[in-house]
Parts: structure tokens; sequence; C-alpha cells
């Protein structure tokens, strides 16, 4: 049986622990802190001077080979398109299968159509409207042209990641995923020119062959 002074006691430390777990209402007037629980730690405005550091500077340079959390890219192939310093990757490093081709052609009709125009003829909306410009803008190349076709594929991907003459580099808007998934759609634009009826799985070619009467 308990007697009525523990039960007290008891009561107000429960009361305690419980008012210490609250942080009170609003107020003007600075927290009292027992245990500030970090709420408050010491930190540095950007190029704000420190005395810790022997060269004053708050804002420390990574230690060299630092790599960001989610930014280790240690597949050449995937990220360069290379395999080694000097040869390129001879296809694409990812299953090409309809849902990357179909990526491919989503994302080649927002980014590279401008120029290049959805069936990759180098007139796009932007060739056209710089056509009548002083001095022109030159076209891009035909994605079916005779060049482009001989290329790597680690070429191409390098080209969208980088640019070259007057194409710029779409590293940063393009993920390498899907830059990857153009450099497929290209290969189909190109197909697409010199395609034949034997290039259509046979349980195909009925729909696009006209019926014999």
């Amino acid at each position: 049986m308990i007697t009525k002074t523990p039960k007290l006691l008891f009561l107000a430390l429960v009361s305690l622990a419980l008012l210490g777990a609250c942080r009170g209402q609003p107020s003007r007037e600075a927290p009292r802190r027992v245990f500030d629980d970090m709420d408050e730690q010491p930190r540095f405005q950007p190029e704000e001077v420190s005395t810790l550091f022997a060269d004053g500077r708050a804002m420390r340079t990574p230690v060299p080979g630092t790599v960001a959390q989610g930014q280790l890219r240690e597949d050449a192939a995937l990220y360069l398109g290379k395999i080694g310093e000097h040869a390129w990757v001879g296809r694409v490093p990812l299953p090409v299968d309809e849902k990357l081709l179909r990526r491919g052609q989503n994302r080649f009709q927002i980014f590279c159509a401008p120029c290049h125009d959805r069936a990759g003829t180098g007139q796009g909306i932007v060739m056209q409207r710089a056509s009548g410009a002083k001095g022109g803008f030159p076209a891009p190349p035909l994605a079916y042209a005779e060049r482009v076709p001989q290329l790597a594929d680690g070429e191409i991907f390098h080209i969208i990641s980088n640019g070259v003459r007057n194409m710029p580099g779409y590293r940063t808007q393009i993920p390498v995923e899907d830059r990857w998934a153009i450099v497929a759609w290209t290969r189909v634009l190109a197909r697409s020119q010199g395609a034949q009826v034997a290039d259509v799985p046979s349980d195909l070619r009925s729909s696009i062959l006209p019926e014999t009467p």
C-alpha cells in the first residue's frame, strides 16, 4: 500500500517531467534553458572570419578527392561515354528497350528538336528563324547524315553533354540516363531513313503493308 507522502512525491516528479518537456508559449523574452539540446550551435556565415584556422577563413576547401553524397561516378563508360582515356563507348551502356526509346524520343523533342527538328533534319524552329539573320546560322548535321552514324554512341553522348561548335552542352539540364536515351533515339532516326520491310518484325508487317487485292 502506497502512503500519502510518497504518492504526492511521485505525482510531483511526473508533473516536473511533463513540464520539462513543454517548451512553453510564444514569448518575446529569451528562453531559459537548462539543457539546450543543440538548439543553438556555433556556426559561421559565408565568408566570415574564423580565428580557429591560421588563414582566418571559415569556409574550408574540401579535402582532395572529396565526393558529394550520391555523386560517386566511377563508371566512366556510363558517365563519360569513354573506355579508358581515348576510346569511345561503342553502344549505349543501358538496356535499349521500348521504354528507353520512348524516353529518348520525348527528351529529343524537348531539348533537341528546336534546332534539329523532330525528324533530325536540322531545320528546327531556331534554324528557321535564324536563316534570315545577318550572317546566318550554321545548320546542325542531320541525325542520319553520313557522319553521324559513323560516330560511336559514346561520342554522341559526349557531344550532347559538352556541346560542339555552336551547340551548347546539356549535361546540367539532362540527366545521364536521358542523354543515353537521346543517343538511342538518334539511332532510330538514322535507321528510319533506310528502313526496309524486312526490318519490321514479321508479326507487324501486315500493319504497314497494303492489303493484297
